[in-house]
């Protein structure tokens, strides 16, 4: 057993060891806290816990997969070969909620064979239930993505609408009681057709867990609890969690509050700050030692994060040395910012660091588009992480409308986007039809003795019998793929001509992966609670010599670290973002967001901030601002732990200081040369 410690710390062993009181392990970035964890739930295993009572909550499935694979790894190290680490109930909050919800969820009224709905089918529901009503024919009501998230908020914060409004949405009060028929209308379409949208996966495990029979019976499914990133929950996943554990027995958390960074998911610092106050006899944890990043920018980062009025105290020292200072770079511009980039990613490049550990952060998915362009200029191979994922994609949404619809007849979100497809059939005739099928409890007869519009006479008889073929159970789930797609293809060319080719090939692809499924059921489950970012993650082992530089947002960034980052556009107004500064807590939570960008860095920080930013306005004079660098980075830690240098570009003349200078004394050099000149002509 004594091999089992031989590579951690002290305090990870303390926490690997921990008995059965509730522990609160307050891991630092770069502290290992993923290897402390595996180590637990093998050292939980080794004494004897059985693999099938030990729940594992992440927040993403890859975590859960590795937590379990490094878990095994270690057993077969102490010699332990036997023991089925894979029974481990191991996944995200809403992945074990739909395990348990398949179980017992016709104890809180729920059909076993449910189905899931993305955040876009629900905005098309919610949009589907507005036109059901007497409502929102103002032309300033909200539209259904703004509707889905007052909801969503509602929902995860638990607090109730007018509240919601006041804080986030003030100008939609008004319309407060048009929406709360909205929501209650959404609510009962859902309850009646068998669907439940992301948030409703929490709920109703948690209203299972309040559940006095039901709750007992799966609290003692579990010995062990372990929670990662718990500084991400929100209220309901904290009730789950009290549910799972009421007095906090063999309940592991582990989490930062510095790194809580989704309040706009609702999710809320306030869980792990007051977790010690939630079970009174919590033991708290620091893990302090930093594997990760050099002693520089361990120091820079501690600095920032110092800024902080209210969290755990914890000073974060490192293994590795000294290392170069961070450097803060002023940039001219956002052209300038580019051309920096650009030659530090290549410098970095022919020195030996490989394009995959280079990460270039930011804010907002759109500080990032100068950059792609030139790096598509020069043939630099790059991914973006935090834009739109593959699932999010029209075409693959289609594709899987057609399987949902199939699964579940009385989904009206997906027999509206199935039905829109066809020539002929709009929006109202879409829904007649969906709730004609819906009415026969998904009997495919009644479509076909409905007389379709000339445009759609052709295919209206083929859709209905292929419709009739993929539906059954039994039918293998790549058959049901491909039908689907040869069905779909023809469409597929006249919607999009100019990248038809490409589109196909992902959903080809899609019908390659669908036979690692057991069935239509799982497939669609998984792809909407951990949707793939693109295509490419359905590949084999990727070729040995492909290499891009990664592009991410910071909240995408979380759980990452790269030899070399640059964290771009440092200003006020974009770091913090100008939205997100309404309130001290709002600040708080971008300043952890900056502390999670610098902390991602092991040898090399960038921080860069264009000095002014061009705009399109009435005349050249205006067409520029100046900006201010971050206020999280005041003087005083700018000066004692970052290089500052200013860089003007690669081919600066001079000139556009000289034009700045006038037009900030209001010279209009237009205007004087036409005052000049007009007396030249004139008698």
């Amino acid at each position: 057993m004594d091999s089992l410690f031989k590579n951690l710390n002290a305090s990870q062993t303390a926490a690997v060891t921990h008995g059965r009181s509730p522990l609160l392990v307050v891991a630092g970035a770069g502290t290992g806290k993923t290897t402390m964890l595996a180590h637990r739930v093998a050292y939980l295993v080794a004494q004897g816990a059985m693999p099938e009572r030990i729940l594992l909550l992440t927040f993403t499935r890859r975590a859960a997969t590795e937590l379990i694979s490094r878990a095994k790894n270690v057993l077969a190290k102490l010699g332990d070969k036997t023991a089925n680490v894979n029974a481990i109930w191991g996944g995200t909050f809403h992945a074990v909620g739909t395990r348990l919800l398949r179980m017992y969820g016709d104890i809180v009224g729920l059909p076993r064979g449910f189905s899931i709905i993305d955040r876009a089918d629900s905005e098309d529901l919610m949009n589907a239930m507005r036109g059901s009503l007497p409502i929102g024919k103002d032309k300033r009501f909200p539209k259904k993505g703004t509707c889905m998230s007052v909801y969503s908020r509602c929902v995860n914060s638990q607090e109730p609408l007018f509240k919601i409004l006041d804080k986030h949405y003030p100008r939609l009060s008004e319309f407060q009681e048009e929406l709360a028929s909205l929501f209650d209308a959404y609510t009962a379409r859902k309850q009646t057709d068998g669907t439940l949208d992301y948030d409703d996966l929490l709920l109703y495990w948690n209203a299972i867990l309040k559940h006095p029979a039901m709750g007992e019976k799966i609290r003692r499914r579990f010995d062990w609890v372990l929670v990662d990133e718990y500084q991400d929950t929100n209220l309901i996943q904290a009730g789950i969690i009290h549910g799972l554990t009421p007095d906090g027995e063999g309940l592991t958390v582990v989490g930062d509050d510095a790194q809580s960074i989704y309040s706009f998911r609702a999710a809320t610092v306030r869980n792990i700050l007051d977790l010690p106050k939630a079970f009174p006899n919590t033991h708290v944890l620091p893990l302090e030692t930093n594997y990760r990043s050099t002693g520089a920018i361990l120091e820079a980062s501690n600095r920032v994060v110092g800024q902080l009025s209210e969290r755990f105290h914890k000073n974060l020292t490192t293994t590795r040395s000294e290392g170069l200072s961070p450097r803060f770079i002023r940039c001219m511009d956002e052209d300038a910012q580019t051309t920096f980039l650009v030659e530090t990613i290549l410098e970095h490049l022919e020195n030996g660091i490989p394009l995959t550990q280079q990460a270039v952060l930011f804010r907002s998915a759109s500080h990032s588009l100068r950059l792609e362009a030139e790096l598509t200029r020069r043939r630099i191979p790059y991914t973006k992480y935090g834009g739109l994922k593959f699932t999010e994609a029209a075409h693959v949404k289609d594709l899987l409308s057609i399987l949902r619809l199939a699964e579940n007849p009385k989904d009206l979100p997906a027999a509206m986007r199935f039905l829109n497809l066809l020539p002929g059939i709009g929006a109202r005739k879409a829904r007649q039809l969906a709730d004609m099928l819906r009415d026969t409890e998904g009997n495919w007869n009644v479509w076909k003795s409905w007389t379709p519009p000339k445009a759609a006479q052709k295919i209206w008889l083929p859709m209905v019998a292929m419709m009739e073929a993929i539906s059954p159970d039994g039918v293998p789930l790549p058959t049901q793929m491909q039908k689907a797609l040869d069905f779909y293809s023809p469409y597929l060319e006249e919607e999009y001509p100019q990248d038809a080719d490409s589109r196909k090939r992902d959903l080809e692809q899609l019908v390659d992966v669908s036979s690692k499924f057991k069935n239509r059921q799982e497939l669609l489950a998984d792809f909407v609670l951990d949707p793939p970012q693109s295509s490419e993650e359905f590949a084999a082992t990727p070729d040995i010599d492909d290499d891009y530089l990664i592009l991410s947002t910071i909240h995408s960034a979380k759980g990452m670290e790269w030899r070399s980052v640059s964290v771009i556009h440092a200003s006020d107004g974009n770091i913090p973002s100008d939205f997100a500064t309404g309130s001290k807590e709002e600040t708080d939570e971008e300043l952890r967001l900056f502390y999670v960008a610098l902390t991602r860095a092991k040898d090399y920080l960038y921080v860069t901030c264009p000095m002014r930013y061009y705009h399109i306005g009435p005349s050249w004079s205006d067409a520029f601002s100046r900006v201010l660098p971050t206020r999280f980075l005041p003087p005083e830690i700018l000066k004692t732990c970052f290089e500052e240098t200013y860089y003007a570009g690669a081919n600066d003349s001079g000139n556009d200081h000289i034009r700045d200078t006038l037009a900030e004394e209001g010279l209009d050099i237009a205007a004087w040369i036409r005052k000049q000149t007009g007396g030249l002509w004139k008698k």
